[in-house]
């Protein structure tokens, strides 16, 4: 087993100052869903995707590149936004809508998390559904790391700290140093007690809840599924593609 330097766990984008993140490995989470659509619009054959911030940031690249070759993305509270060609549900993300394009992407939670990380020595987008690629790259990390939640305005995230604390869990062998942040701790404890059904756990969380509201379950059910694809999206110079070692 590799021993891990140091892991701590941000629970939300607003948990943090991004000096604590400086010379850190940044691991990105936020299952339901910008990290899960990530993950999918690269597998399916986007190029790349440059997450921006807010709705004008969005606008701005989006009137500077070539239509036919960049896609608006994204979502505000769970809902596609007006205009956008697509929202942020990852069944939207076919080979044959994406394959190919750069995508403009913001969303709610997700997006600015990645943004608040920038000054991060590395970043690495993490969901359910690459978790061995991210681990393996995890193994192999020579900084610090934090693994941050992109939560729910704020608020912590049922779903995302059970992901961080499946890493730890996975990372340290099972097991978690006394000398390990609070955070670590409480993403670890989660994972101990809630890893056993993860689907379960995900759809009975409060994010899961209100998603359900608006688009039913195929989304939730989607982004509960662990190892579905054999990828590691990383961000470098503000945009987001696929780690090829």
């Amino acid at each position: 087993m590799n021993k891990i330097r140091n892991i701590d766990v941000f629970f939300s984008a607003q948990s943090f100052q991004e000096n604590e993140l400086r010379n850190k490995a940044v691991v990105v989470i936020d299952v339901l869903r910008a990290t899960s659509t990530i993950v999918t619009a690269l597998r399916n054959g986007a190029k790349a995707v440059i997450p921006v911030g807010d709705m004008a940031e969005a606008s701005k690249i989006a009137q500077n590149v070539d239509s036919d070759n960049y896609l608006l993305c994204g979502e505000k509270d769970g809902v596609k936004i007006e205009g956008y060609d697509l929202g942020n549900s990852p069944l939207e993300y076919n080979a044959d809508v994406i394959g190919g394009k750069t995508l403009i992407f913001n969303t709610t939670n997700g997006t600015k998390a990645i943004k608040k990380s920038l000054g991060s020595a590395r970043i690495y987008i993490a969901s359910f559904l690459n978790f061995s690629s991210v681990i393996s790259a995890l193994h192999n990390e020579t900084h610090d790391i934090v693994l941050l939640c992109a939560g729910w305005k704020g608020r912590l995230a049922l779903e995302d700290t059970l992901l961080a604390g499946m890493i730890i869990h996975n990372l340290n062998g099972g097991s978690i140093s006394e000398e390990a942040p609070d955070g670590a701790k409480v993403a670890f404890s989660i994972y101990e007690k809630y890893g056993g059904n993860i689907e379960a756990v995900v759809h009975g969380s409060n994010h899961a809840a209100r998603l359900k509201t608006l688009i039913g379950d195929d989304d939730v059910n989607f982004c509960c599924k662990i190892d579905t694809c054999d990828l590691l999206p990383i961000l470098h110079d503000g945009i987001i593609s696929i780690s090829h070692g």
